[in-house]
């Protein structure tokens, strides 16, 4: 196969995908949700409490804490 051939095949797949993928790519709008609409995105369950404090798990804190120390540079 000629040189020319290749570079063509290879400019011609390479636009097809690049269009392919200009064509699937979707991004959301930025839109204004009303009160009435909320309870279609995110649906809370009905035996949630929303005055219940969470609070992080200690041993998940220490975990993190010793992943991150681990990460420094040995000197």
């Amino acid at each position: 196969m000629k040189l020319e051939i290749a570079r063509g095949l290879f400019l011609v797949g390479a636009l097809a995908v690049a269009s392919m993928a200009v064509a699937v790519w979707e991004q959301p709008r930025s839109q204004i949700l009303s009160a009435s609409q909320l309870g279609a995105y995110c649906p809370l369950p009905r035996v949630a409490k929303a005055s219940e404090a969470i609070r992080p798990d200690d041993d998940l804190l220490l975990f993190m804490f010793s992943l991150s120390q681990g990460m420094r540079p040995q000197s």
